[in-house]
């Protein structure tokens, strides 16, 4: 029982945040007309968590942190896809002005956005090796696949909620006003990670 617990209550602590992983998942559920529409992004989120969570438990992704310019490349590349997926976000509220509608994602655009938002973010990576992965060391043998298990379970059930909430509210909203200031809102949040992730680029470089 205490792994079970352990884990859900880490996995909860950590993706609870707004995050750029959680307003992406949002948003694909408020957008599409169809809950079914937005599954390649909830499905995408939850596959990478996943692996994120098992490398960090069984120390594999420590070793990418061990090589500084694997990590500095990894910072430019999450700074200048960051950066692209604000201004996306932004131009797509800037439509809705015009259009009273937002441009959906297509499935393939989803994963694309989804897996870069979860394995571009080397805080989140970091997060996960600090947190899950050092506390699984508490545990072995079935204790700690109980744990690993119940980590991956709530990340998972977190995208579907996240979704269906987005869902509602976009059923809610019919005019798109509030689509429109969410994709503002998430464009700006999406912006200070990139220049969060630019700032600790330049003093690797520095």
């Amino acid at each position: 029982m205490e792994p079970l617990l352990h884990g859900m209550i880490l996995a909860f602590g950590l993706i609870l945040p707004l995050g750029v992983q959680n307003v992406f998942v949002f948003n694909q559920g408020a957008m599409h007309k169809k809950f079914t529409n937005a599954l390649p992004a909830i499905i995408t989120a939850g596959v990478c968590d996943t692996i994120l969570i098992y490398l960090a438990i069984a120390g594999v992704s420590i070793i990418v942190f061990s090589f500084e310019w694997l990590e500095i490349l990894l910072f430019l590349v999450g700074f200048l896809f960051l950066a692209y997926m604000g201004w996306v976000m932004w131009k797509n509220s800037s439509e809705v002005n015009a259009n009273q509608e937002i441009t959906q994602f297509s499935a393939w655009r989803q994963v694309t956005f989804a897996a870069s938002v979860s394995l571009l973010n080397p805080h989140a990576i970091m997060d996960t090796i600090g947190v899950i992965g050092t506390s699984s060391l508490a545990y072995t043998g079935w204790e700690k696949w109980i744990f690993t298990v119940a980590c991956i379970v709530v990340s998972w059930l977190w995208f579907f909620f996240l979704a269906i909430s987005g869902r509602k509210i976009g059923q809610i909203d019919k005019n798109g006003k509030f689509l429109k200031r969410m994709n503002q809102v998430s464009a700006i949040i999406i912006w200070f990670m990139a220049i969060y992730m630019g700032y600790h680029l330049y003093s690797f470089l520095d």
